[in-house]
């Protein structure tokens, strides 16, 4: 077959230009009536044979092959295999007239070839009934620009059902560009790809370049570059054509790469709708679901294919709705914490969905509705007669919420400071507050997918605390994001006689940043007996209840804040009791360029809000940065920012923070004893390796602290040569643990219990 844009100077073409549309049978039948010999349109066997039958030995199955012909006409390409050696050939062709012209002239000749009447949009054979299928011009008849991918899509799809693994699609194409769209993309997860052109008949005429696109199907979602075994000497690269081909070639080249290197890229539906149809042991994939057209919203999801596809399940495929709220959480947020919940699910398949904000103000029953259209086609083919995909829901873990001020800047974007109540929180942190409900106040970026920046447990001034054991609120709370449910608003806004407690950290990668403190805790002994200072620099004020803390507990420390935004050191001091003083400062100024204005000498000038660039919104009685102050080498370096832009695949902290240049300014600058601390979030694997990589070439020692149930690593680096030895560490802590000073001791064994989780990176 072929399509309108490939007629060529023939005797048939006047019998070409009564087809009109190529997808119509009608049209068909009647062409063959007309056509009764035998018509190549585009290559023919002496120039198809070399290719063709070279491919073939390559396949791995026993002879005879079982070789499928789609849409083959009265062509003599299957005569030609069949010549050479290939009996067990099915060809098919949805026109009566031809399939029974071909059955008489081969019947004799040829009897084990088979003929089929059939539409190969919708062929009716057994799933991997072949292990190659040939197409020459079949896909290209199909694609009408006027009437869009359709056909060309099921007719791919079905080629995909019928291969066997291993199998071979051979496609002979003309290569207009919507026919490589579709091509392309319907092959690029799970098959090996390949292109290379026919080489032309011998003639004085120009003709059209016949490519042949090969692809072997896998038992995977890999993504492979397409392996060119095109030669530039025998084609014609100044065509139309050619170079069109070419270009289409290396955009989709460069995707690949992109899928291949990007290990938190989103997948459509489409891309995955044939590997979806059987469960794979052990397969994670992102998609987005819905959109504009199909359903009310679109959600970000990820399917997860059970690590042991032999164990019981109580469903073929269920779907886990995580609410806004908790969408950071460790147990959902990574891939260990997700793969705990299938298992707990009892599901085969599980498609995790996650909400965010433009799902807010929506029930739970409309959510379910727009949702239910979109998942059922996820199921895998085992969901034995059609059986219902339950809905299951992580609980919101807020009693109650409210927010208390809302302001958006022109840096930061919108910010929200809320007073919640948790579900559920330790028996042990109880105890600070015995007779009610504890409140925290969060503070909330929501250019951060609504990331809780920053969170405090707020003390009744009237009441009197105490703390029996060691402390901490579940951390499954710890680093959720907020989410407006329909809560009630009454106590937690009533909290006049409420006040930030800096004794106590809730989040939990505050402490661990601190629990680093363990691998120069034998210097800062050394700094706090001599009566010296250890200085330390933080990068991002949030809410200011690091330096807060640290402040409170480490009477030696010397610690200079760092914050680009003003509106932020405005809401800390008003609303989360940020409180400055000779020794705990804020200077409002870029943190790369803090830093860099240290001076190597011992000495520096560092100047904040004289430089307008980063402080225009700021009112003139709002200035709170301090010009002029001496800075000598810091002992610790902390960055705590997140990213304004998420395209870099960095939730915190901005990307510049992890350049070379940058980290090697900071190696600089710290003593020779020095501590360099970042926070560190992102989705991909593959950036948090990179990341790791750009700190190896700077640092010679690096370790690293995941906690249990959140989202966040932190980084440690030292600038000495020398490094504590890991049959120390248990020394080192209980150092630290006697240079931190509490009102409630036991406090401190949270931050004790993190240095036992940090590990050295080789």
């Amino acid at each position: 077959m072929g399509s309108k844009a490939k007629k060529k100077g023939s005797a048939a073409e006047d019998i070409l230009e009564t087809l009109g549309d190529f997808t119509s049978k009608e049209n068909w039948d009647k062409f063959f009536t007309l056509r009764a010999d035998s018509f190549e349109w585009y290559a023919e066997w002496p120039q198809l044979r070399d290719p063709l039958l070279s491919l073939l030995r390559t396949l791995a199955h026993p002879l005879p092959l079982p070789l499928l012909v789609p849409a083959c006409g009265n062509s003599r390409l299957s005569e030609h295999l069949y010549d050479a050696g290939h009996t067990a050939i099915t060809n098919v062709d949805f026109s009566k007239v031809v399939i029974s012209d071909m059955l008489r002239r081969n019947v004799r000749d040829r009897p084990l070839m088979r003929w089929r009447v059939m539409d190969i949009t919708a062929m009716q054979f057994e799933d991997e009934s072949f292990i190659a299928v040939i197409d020459k011009g079949g896909l290209d008849a199909l694609m009408e620009p006027e009437l869009g991918p359709k056909l060309g899509n099921q007719y791919l799809s079905e080629v995909k059902r019928v291969l066997k693994p291993g199998g071979k699609f051979v496609c002979l194409t003309l290569a207009e560009s919507h026919v490589l769209n579709l091509l392309f993309s319907k092959f690029r997860l799970g098959w090996k790809m390949s292109v290379d052109a026919i080489p032309l008949k011998s003639s004085g005429k120009p003709s059209l370049e016949t490519f042949m696109v090969v692809v072997e199907k896998e038992l995977s979602t890999a993504v492979h570059q397409i392996t060119s075994l095109l030669h530039n000497s025998s084609l014609n690269c100044n065509s139309k054509q050619v170079s069109g081909f070419s270009e289409a070639l290396q955009n989709e080249n460069l995707i690949r790469e992109k899928y291949s290197s990007d290990s938190g890229i989103l997948y459509s539906v489409e891309d995955l709708q044939e590997e979806l149809l059987k469960l794979s042991q052990g397969r994670r994939l992102q998609i987005t679901l819905g959109g504009p057209g199909c359903s009310t919203f679109s959600y970000r999801a990820v399917i997860l294919d059970a690590e042991e596809l032999a164990e019981p399940f109580t469903y073929h495929c269920g779907i886990f709705i995580v609410p806004k709220i908790r969408a950071r959480e460790w147990l959902f947020y990574s891939e260990e914490g997700q793969w705990m919940v299938v298992r707990s699910s009892k599901a085969a398949r599980l498609i995790m969905v996650f909400l965010d904000a433009s799902h807010s103000d929506t029930s739970m029953e409309e959510i379910q509705k727009d949702l239910s259209p979109l998942v059922t086609p996820l199921a895998p083919a085992e969901n034995e007669n059609g059986a219902q995909i339950p809905f299951m829901m992580a609980s919101e873990g807020l009693k109650e919420r409210n927010i208390i001020h809302k302001v958006t800047s022109s840096l930061t974007g919108s910010i929200i400071v809320e007073d919640v109540i948790y579900e559920n929180v330790d028996r042990e942190v109880n105890c600070i507050f015995p007779s009610r409900d504890l409140v925290f106040r969060r503070l909330v970026f929501e250019r951060a997918a609504n990331l809780v920046q920053s969170e405090a447990l707020l003390k009744d001034e009237l009441l009197p605390t105490k703390l029996v054991s060691e402390t901490g609120r579940k951390k499954n709370n710890a680093s959720s994001k907020s989410r407006k449910s329909g809560s009630q608003r009454h106590n937690v806004g009533a909290s006049n006689q409420l006040t930030v407690y800096h004794g106590y950290v809730a989040s939990s990668y505050h402490t661990g940043i601190i629990s680093g403190f363990t691998l120069i805790s034998s210097y800062m002994e050394t700094v706090a007996s001599s009566g010296k200072m250890v200085k330390a620099v933080i990068i991002g004020l949030g809410a200011g209840l690091l330096p807060m803390f640290l402040h409170g507990c480490v009477p030696f420390l010397e610690v200079e804040t760092v914050e680009l935004d003003p509106v932020i050191v405005d809401i800390a001091k008003d609303y989360f009791s940020f409180v400055e003083d000779e020794r705990l400062k804020v200077h409002i100024a870029d943190g790369i360029q803090f830093v860099q204005a240290i001076d190597n000498s011992g000495a520096a000038q560092i100047h904040g809000s004289n430089d307008r660039s980063y402080t225009e919104s700021l009112n003139e009685s709002s200035t709170v940065s301090h010009a002029g102050v001496e800075l000598t080498k810091v002992d610790i370096i902390i960055v705590d920012v997140d990213s304004s832009d998420p395209s870099s695949g960095l939730a915190c902290p901005a990307p510049d923070f992890l350049d070379e240049s940058f980290l090697e300014t900071v190696k600089d600058k710290l003593s020779e004893n020095g501590l360099f601390v970042v926070n560190l979030v992102s989705r991909s694997q593959a950036i948090k390796d990179t990341a790791l990589s750009k700190m190896k070439k700077v640092f010679r020692h690096l370790f690293c602290l995941q906690l249990d149930e959140d989202v966040n690593e932190v980084h440690f680096a030292l600038k000495s040569e020398s490094c504590i030895e890991d049959n120390c560490f248990s020394e080192a802590s209980i150092k630290l643990h006697k240079l931190l000073e509490f009102k409630h001791p036991e406090i401190g064994q949270n931050i004790i219990n993190a240095t036992k989780k940090i590990r050295r990176l080789k």
